[in-house]
């Protein structure tokens, strides 16, 4: 095997495992969130609602980084 064989087997886009890895935060995050919220809401059942809206907003928040994660993937994958 030469190293023209080499380079043409890893060559590729990067950015593709740049975007996995970026899911993996606002994953994390979403998990936080929600396990917080549910420790919040044994604690204090009274606050369920309003606890239940803060943590919408949260997820949405959350979620924006990885919009922003996939927005970069297609802006580095536009040839």
């Amino acid at each position: 095997m030469d190293a023209t064989t080499v380079l043409a087997e890893i060559s590729g886009n990067i950015a593709t495992v740049g975007y996995g890895l970026a899911a993996i935060g606002p994953a994390i995050g979403i998990g936080i969130v929600v396990g917080k919220t549910i420790e919040g809401v044994a604690r204090q059942p009274e606050l369920a609602g309003r606890l239940q809206v803060l943590m919408y907003i949260g997820i949405a928040f959350t979620e924006a980084l990885a919009f922003i994660g996939i927005a970069t993937y297609f802006i580095f994958t536009a040839v």
